[in-house]
């Protein structure tokens, strides 16, 4: 994995990693591990004996259907190929956090900057996209009016291109009547 010079892993290769599952942004095991640069057997030991700090809105291991989903979209090895056989830990971003202070090294607490700072980013863009979403459907609402008035002004300017209805003429001049009936 390429490094800036300050010692911080790019941001874009940390949001490329993050997941959304059960509703929530998320990262795996093996991802982080990565990240930190420590085999995932490691990452996941250092989480088991302080298992107390990962409570279960920090991290969660994926059902067999999730891990079933998430090999065949990420085409992974299949298991008894040397492929990984139990489905892996999900972690939120609390949980990401919590992770710094289990695996106290230098480079955890770089990777964990960078993290963080990719689930912010993520956050924003999400807050920005909703913005820009109403802002559409507001000038979607306007179009639709402005639409509805034109056709309103076209018809009212076809009835006045059209000559109005012929009327019996009347003749021009005085009648005389005598009076006499």
């Amino acid at each position: 994995m390429a490094r800036r010079a300050t010692g911080l892993v790019p941001i874009k290769a940390i949001v490329s990693r993050i997941l959304v599952l059960r509703g929530q942004r998320l990262m795996l095991d093996a991802d982080l591990a990565e990240l930190y640069g420590v085999p995932t057997k490691v990452l996941v030991q250092a989480v088991k004996r302080n298992v107390e700090r990962f409570l279960s809105d920090f991290m969660f291991r994926l059902t067999d259907q999730e891990f079933a989903a998430l090999r065949s979209q990420t085409v992974t090895t299949k298991p008894g190929r040397g492929g990984r056989r139990t489905a892996p830990y999900a972690f939120t971003e609390q949980g990401v956090a919590m992770l710094s202070s289990v695996l106290n090294s230098p480079q955890a607490v770089q990777v964990n900057i960078g993290i963080v700072r990719a689930f912010v980013r993520l956050r924003e863009a999400l807050a920005s996209n909703r913005e820009l979403a109403a802002k559409f459907e507001e000038l979607a609402r306007k179009v639709d009016t402005h639409d509805r008035a034109i056709a309103g002004l076209l018809r009212t300017l076809r009835e006045l291109m059209n000559p109005p209805p012929a009327s019996p003429k009347r003749p021009i001049g005085f009648v005389w009547h005598d009076g006499a009936t």
